[in-house]
């Protein structure tokens, strides 16, 4: 029995301490607020309970007091319970009040600090809180006190007095009183001052006005909450210091169509550009009802001289099959191995194996082209692949002279999950570039979203890894308009950051 008060931080997943994630991935059951993202649920453990207590302006999925009475319950279930809340517990989270109840309750309970919307919305803006020019302190106050309070405890006169950057939470609801309350105490109206929406995520925007235009602005712009309200002399470093809405990709919505168990490092990569991420497995990779063909390839592996990997699934199912039968790296003993490409020869040396050919055009044209050129007459090859492939490459080998098994040890299912995400990014007119990673993604995206769908959206652009990817799409219908020189999803992130280069949103 044990609750852990876990501060997720501000929205960038990154964020999260080591702690933190620690703590959610081995919990029982995790409560989770609003602000909670995908990408830090899925650090739970599959079977973990996940209760969503979200509050937002006029919406409680849950009232405070019913959270407290959870966690209790929870708790002396004797499960360890993760309660993750945006930000920081105890600022403004109402963490204290939790905790209050918990030791009450005689459940013992941990906090574990995250980092403030407070301190980060602002920097990923580009504005420090303090610096030795402009401001020596910070006050950090709630634009949203108890309502069941008789009158504010806030002291506008000393607020507007204090020299302090002022950081007001929840407070958009409020921000006409608030801009008003600290002009009528004697704060300049021509005080710098700002807005941070949704910081640290891909949904970030900022404005820089004054305090007394600052109302006006946030009604122009459509800004609301969640956003953090700046004042104070050091907004006027925000645009020198903007760091972060200065990346190639920000403020553009990419789709990644890999299946989920290689779309990581995609999602990753754009992700670190400023792009907002929809990851759309086209693509589910599911293991083969029978590996006895494999199983006995594996546990003869020296009648082989050659074994083909094309894709970092086929190492990681040869893998699993060695591991099966008792055997690891040494069973390969004087087998030569070739991987397609780079993140395919990274995974055959996580086997322990380092690569005797990685071709320099990773396809499956360029692996049968290298492999033929060393000499592939009276060779036995074993090539672990997808169920379903193209036959370009056992088919060359076959002609140069090689005996090629090709066995399948995974197969590709269709797969639409977050399908409404990407439809909702379409209609919206906010949705910039959908990448593929295979002539299987390509397939199965349009047998999700219609050709006739994505014509209605010429703005959108379309990526591909590679020569064979596109001339799919061209095939379908679609036009490659982003291709990388080098076939590699890193080559292609940073082809889709060349393609909308100073490119204005139309």
């Amino acid at each position: 029995m044990y609750v852990y008060l876990i501060g997720a931080g501000p929205g960038d997943p990154g964020l999260l301490t080591c702690k933190g994630r620690q703590v959610l991935s081995e919990a029982d059951v995790v409560v989770y607020d609003y602000l909670s993202s995908d990408e830090l649920l899925a650090l739970a453990r599959p079977d973990a309970e996940l209760i969503y207590v979200g509050k937002i302006a006029g919406n409680h999925a849950m009232k405070q007091g019913d959270i407290n009475k959870l966690l209790i319950a929870k708790a002396k279930e004797g499960k360890i319970v993760a309660r993750l809340k945006g930000g920081d517990p105890y600022i403004f989270g109402r963490g204290g009040e939790e905790a209050e109840e918990l030791v009450e309750a005689g459940v013992p309970f941990e906090e574990i600090p995250g980092i403030s919307s407070s301190i980060a919305a602002p920097a990923y803006a580009g504005i420090p809180l303090t610096h030795r020019a402009w401001s020596s302190s910070v006050t950090i106050v709630t634009g949203h006190e108890d309502p069941n309070k008789s009158s504010s405890v806030l002291d506008w006169h000393a607020l507007a007095r204090s020299a302090s950057t002022l950081v007001f939470l929840m407070g958009m609801k409020n921000l006409p009183e608030i801009t008003a309350k600290l002009m009528e105490s004697g704060l300049s109206g021509d005080t710098p001052a700002a807005l941070v929406y949704w910081g640290t995520t891909e949904k970030q925007r900022s404005l820089v006005s004054t305090l007394s235009d600052l109302p006006a602005a946030a009604a122009r712009e459509g800004f609301a909450n969640p956003s953090i309200i700046v004042v104070g002399d050091v907004v006027r470093l925000k645009d020198k210091l903007n760091w972060f809405e200065k990346k190639p990709l920000f403020g553009r919505t990419v789709v990644v169509t890999r299946a989920r168990e290689q779309a990581s490092d995609s999602a990753a990569l754009l992700a670190a550009r400023g792009a907002r991420v929809i990851q759309f497995p086209t693509i589910r990779i599911v293991p083969m009802d029978d590996y006895s063909r494999l199983d006995d390839a594996v546990t003869h592996l020296s009648r082989y001289g050659w074994i083909v990997f094309t894709s970092v699934n086929g190492v990681r199912f040869f893998r699993q099959r060695l591991n099966a039968k008792g055997l690891d790296a040494r069973a390969l003993g004087p087998v030569k191995v070739a991987a397609i490409g780079p993140a395919t020869a990274k995974a055959v040396e996580a086997m322990g194996v380092k690569p005797d050919l990685v071709p320099s055009s990773y396809v499956a044209e360029g692996v049968a082209q290298a492999m033929v050129d060393l000499g592939m007459k009276g060779q036995k090859v074993l090539l672990p692949r997808a169920k379903e492939a193209r036959d370009v490459l056992p088919n060359a080998l076959r002609e140069a002279g090689a005996d090629v098994d090709v066995i399948a040890a995974y197969e590709n299912v269709p797969s639409d999950e977050h399908r409404d995400q990407v439809m909702a990014a379409l209609e919206a007119g906010t949705l910039d570039c959908v990448t593929f990673g295979s002539s299987s993604t390509v397939r199965n995206f349009l047998a999700s979203i219609p050709l006739e769908e994505l014509k209605k959206h010429p703005g959108v652009r379309f990526a591909a890894i590679g020569p064979v990817t596109a001339e799919t799409m061209r095939s379908l219908g679609l036009t490659p308009d982003i291709q990388p020189e080098e076939f590699t999803i890193p080559a292609m992130v940073d082809a889709v950051c060349a393609a909308f280069a100073h490119k204005e949103r139309a």
